[in-house]
């Protein structure tokens, strides 16, 4: 058994989840901050068995594309000088973690 921490974007949590359910994976969600941009995207946690972590990983990348936006930016000048410019990033996708299981009880 296996389990699937996948960290989405806000924007995409939900069609992430609705896929997983489903297909017949058991998910849970958590509230999570990146550390990049200081913004907020959503774990999802799931368990399944070895040989379905491929299509649960498929599922995932289907529905959590990458995009470009542009968010403000400060650099600092002088003394107490900050200017603020815009920034374009990448954003989306997802970032995922399989771990191995020793046990798993369901209560």
């Amino acid at each position: 058994m296996k389990l699937i921490l996948a960290i989405v974007s806000n924007d995409d949590a939900s069609n992430v989840s609705s896929a997983l359910t489903k297909n017949g994976y058991s998910v849970t969600r958590l509230a999570t901050t990146g550390g990049f941009l200081r913004a907020g995207n959503t774990t999802i946690i799931a368990g399944t068995e070895d040989e379905k972590v491929d299509y649960c990983i498929e599922l995932i990348g289907k529905e959590s594309k990458r995009r470009t936006e542009i968010v403000p930016s400060s650099a600092s000048y002088d003394i107490g000088r900050y200017a603020s410019f815009p920034v374009e990033v990448q954003v989306g996708g997802a970032t995922v973690f399989v771990l191995d299981v020793e046990q798993f009880i369901k209560l």
